[in-house]
């Protein structure tokens, strides 16, 4: 009998959820992460979901995990120190980058340029030269790479990128540069830019192998611990990471090409999404995912969730695919305060975090936050996890009142006041990825969860107008679900650079099937049978002189049989779409990309007994909160207790293990067959 164990770590907790593949049963758990170490949480983790189901470590299969390792490394700062190998006369490639500078007016005398990861004084280059056809123009100089290799050795540089010019389009030089690293500096890592991203465009090509470089030893030092961990406990099952992309790839792949874990973590919400969307008959779905500290927002459009060319982490953005997440520092640790200037509420970005947390945790915290002004307004019940888990509401009342003093206001409209200003802020994330991409939100559904999404899906929702507002089953480990009912995925790029009008259906045909056959290579030597996988096709199309290209996703089938045309017919298409009009210029086909996929996971999700709608059976008992401006009765029932087809009319608060969700007045929520809690506006509002 087979288990899948998807395991999440966050911030503050560890989420684990395990399935048996052929019954369907699952359980969850949830342990403290444990951030100097995280496998250890992890461990401990294991440990308690195994008892819970009576299950031998030894009997899991599947070991899926989606992780922050690399992003932390790159947001702390905490990467290797990384020599660059390069072309001669272009030692400064980094230094010089791309001309990007955020914010409004005069932020470029504010803004510090972020220090570039590979420093120049770690980087060197080589006489050697190909020309953009791949033809050699200068042969390599043997002498010139010994001499750079001696340097950088006596630099002591952790890992090493070598990334010359027009490697894209023949890496032969960087290998034998890295061949010669090798023999040199054998303990050292070495990153090949044609083979992390065989594209065009000198700095993204060198900027994303060098954050790979980065983050490998990091990455690889935890990936080879936490697996001789999960060994010494007798697990011998597959072990593989989340990508940013929502697919999966080996462990041992992760640790050479750790730069496609950047996202890790937010993707596996993201899938976790989709795969209760499909169970709950929804097709388009928003996701809110709210933390303790941010919130990350994402798109599903058809059940496919919409993926960008770049992953962006902190000042850092990489040419790697990554699902098109955005993140806003709002989650319930925010803190709420009054900037004495303007005298203006503000919450967030900073946060309690775990330690020392909310005031209504009782762990030392003072400052208010989100979650403090939940349980004033009786959004967030003193007692939960059943009585186990006690709130200190008088402390969140007191923390709360300091707002309300500064604004001269009631201490209830200032708990209101941060939970609107958090529900805006939200709102705005939505709209980027949502209204700014040319979509409209009332055309989505909105599932909120993480430990606090549940709590805001139903006011956030009728801010978007996005309708039904959905309470997942487990909100609080969807990640982990996520994780454990993924598929594995890996991709590879080229550039080819043509006009449509000078290129031929069969030339595209050629290359997309040598890079099909080398991506289902891979899958095959991680352990995949070839009828197991399916494959996927990506073209870049632009218009001549454009700096941006769109990405279309095509079969060979309809390449083949509406050739160069059909392509372009989807790019107007597309490009009508997100911007409203079209060009009579020429198409240029910019880059090519072949995407290998494993196979859906086949698992049927547990259906609710039935119940007659009334769920008097779940109530725990009457509650009064505070809604549109004043005290109003409601009602609290338990999650694991409500029957499919039960109708709760709000305001009313559902609690469970990991979440709380609310249902606001004026709305009404009804339980699917298979628990998810979908909330409406009721008939007249």
């Amino acid at each position: 009998m087979g288990y899948r164990l998807g395991v999440d770590v966050g911030g503050t907790f560890t989420d684990l959820l395990l399935f048996n593949q052929e019954s369907g049963e699952s359980w969850r758990t949830k342990t403290p992460s444990t951030p100097h170490d995280s496998s250890e949480g992890i461990l401990n983790g294991v440990h308690a979901i195994c008892e819970d189901a009576g299950v031998d470590p030894k009997a899991i299969d599947y070991f899926l995990h989606g992780t922050t390792v690399a992003t932390n490394a790159v947001l702390e700062g905490k990467g290797a120190k990384v020599g660059l190998i390069t072309t001669e006369g272009y030692r400064d490639i980094m230094q010089i980058a791309r001309s990007f500078v955020p914010g409004g007016l005069a932020a470029w005398i504010i803004w510090p340029k972020p220090e570039p990861l590979a420093a120049l004084e770690n980087t060197v280059t080589v006489n050697g030269r190909m020309n953009a056809d791949g033809e050699e123009v200068r042969p390599l100089d043997d002498a010139s790479i010994g001499a750079a290799i001696t340097q950088l050795k006596n630099n002591g540089v952790e890992a090493v990128t070598v990334s010359l010019m027009n490697a894209y389009a023949n890496g032969a030089h960087e290998s034998r540069i890295g061949e010669m690293v090798v023999s040199e500096m054998p303990d050292v890592p070495v990153s090949l830019s044609h083979e992390v991203l065989p594209e065009m465009q000198e700095y993204e090509r060198t900027l994303t192998t060098v954050a790979n470089a980065a983050v490998r030893p990091v990455v690889s030092n935890y990936v080879s611990s936490l697996r001789s961990k999960l060994a010494d406990i007798g697990m011998g099952g597959k072990f593989s990471l989340l990508r940013s992309d929502g697919g999966l790839m080996s462990s041992q792949k992760a640790e050479e090409h750790p730069v496609n874990i950047l996202m890790s973590g937010p993707a596996g919400g993201v899938t976790g999404a989709m795969w209760v969307a499909k169970n709950a008959g929804l097709k388009n779905i928003l996701t809110l995912d709210v933390g303790g500290t941010s919130t990350d927002v994402a798109l599903i459009e058809n059940l496919e969730p919409r993926r960008v060319r770049t992953t962006e982490v902190g000042h850092l953005s990489v040419r790697a695919s990554s699902l098109d997440v955005k993140t806003v520092g709002a989650g319930g640790g925010s803190i709420a305060y009054v900037p004495e200037l303007t005298g203006a509420l503000r919450v967030g970005p900073q946060s309690a975090g775990a330690v020392p947390g909310p005031v209504a945790y009782g762990k030392g915290g003072e400052e208010p936050t989100v979650t403090d002004a939940n349980v004033v307004l009786g959004y967030l019940p003193e007692n939960l996890l059943g009585g186990s888990f006690q709130l200190d509401r008088e402390g969140a009342k007191k923390s709360v009142q300091k707002i309300a003093d500064a604004l001269g206001i009631e201490l209830m409209a200032a708990a209101r006041g941060i939970i609107d200003i958090v529900n805006e802020n939200m709102f705005g994330a939505l709209r980027m990825i949502s209204v700014q991409q040319g979509y409209d939100p009332r055309h989505f559904a909105l599932m909120g969860f993480g430990g606090a999404g549940p709590l805001h899906v139903n006011a956030v929702a009728k801010l978007m107008d996005s309708w039904p507002a959905v309470s997942p089953v487990s909100p609080g480990v969807l990640c982990a679900l996520g994780d454990a009912t993924t598929r594995m995925r890996t991709e590879t790029a080229r550039s080819f650079s043509k006009l449509a009008t000078t290129t031929d259906a069969s030339e595209l045909i050629t290359i997309l099937k040598e890079m099909n056959d080398q991506t289902r290579a891979e899958l095959v030597s991680d352990g995949l049978s070839e009828d197991e996988i399916t494959s996927e096709f990506e073209v870049d199309v632009r218009y001549a002189g454009q700096a941006f290209e769109v990405p279309l996703t095509i079969t060979p089938e309809v390449l083949e049989n509406d050739g160069i045309d059909g392509i372009l017919k989807r790019f107007d298409e597309e490009h009508h779409r997100l911007f409203t009009f079209n060009m009579d210029t020429p198409h240029e086909i910019v880059n090519l990309r072949a995407v290998a996929l494993g196979q859906v996971l086949d698992l049927a999700a547990t259906e609710l007994p039935k119940g007659n709608g009334d769920p008097i059976d779940a109530k725990m008992r009457d509650h009064t909160m505070w809604m549109d401006g004043k005290e109003q009765d409601g009602a609290i029932y338990d999650r694991s207790k409500l029957k499919q087809g039960d109708i709760i009319p709000g305001p009313a608060i559902v609690i469970e293990m990991d979440s709380t969700t609310l249902i606001e007045t004026g709305c009404v929520a009804e339980v699917d067959a298979f628990g998810n809690i979908l909330i409406n506006l009721a008939e007249g509002q």
